[in-house]
């Protein structure tokens, strides 16, 4: 994948020892190179994450170290495994807590689409309660899946624009999910 955060040089500016960018491409590079994941595991896929984050597969290596617990430190939810829907008050609870940018990758059939439970008790979605930007499929996946997952969100993070969460179709969309910004 080519970085797409450097800009041409100016005619007549080329050459070696020159680097030019847009502020959207600064910024881009860093949020794409620091990202700190909330991981809300609550089954199989969980142990997958734990996985990912060893050092067979090393996540640390895509800038993924910083694991984070609290929600203020955080800007990538992954929300692993089987959601009852008792907790599903409390997931919305911990992305209205993140900061801005936000992103949230639903990890494993059960976050994705409920799973084999299709039952009374469990959320069939996490797109239910909160908007996800990326879905890693599989029950459970495997740690190269969830790799392909965090490269994803990598690439919306250097791509997005800075002004698109300021945008009213982004407004719209948290407010499509009763949520307050």
């Amino acid at each position: 994948m080519a970085d797409v955060n450097i800009e041409k040089a100016p005619s007549g500016q080329e050459g070696q020892g020159f680097f030019a960018t847009t502020l959207d491409g600064a910024v881009g590079l860093a949020r794409k190179n620091s990202l700190w994941p909330l991981p809300f595991a609550t089954s199989c896929c969980g142990i997958e994450f734990m996985a990912t984050m060893g050092s067979h597969y090393d996540l640390a290596r895509f800038g993924a170290e910083r694991v984070s617990f609290s929600p203020r430190q955080a800007d990538l939810l992954m929300v692993m495994g089987t959601i009852a829907k008792k907790m599903a008050p409390i997931v919305k609870a911990v992305y209205e807590q993140m900061t801005e940018p936000r992103w949230v990758i639903a990890v494993g059939a059960c976050a994705s689409s409920g799973g084999i439970f299709d039952t009374y008790s469990v959320l069939q979605g996490i797109d239910r309660i909160i908007p996800v930007d990326v879905y890693v499929p599989g029950c459970p996946p495997r740690p190269e899946q969830i790799i392909e997952g965090i490269l994803k969100i990598q690439h919306l993070a250097s791509t997005e624009s800075l002004r698109r969460r300021e945008s009213e179709e982004y407004k719209t969309l948290l407010a499509s999910y009763n949520i307050n910004q």
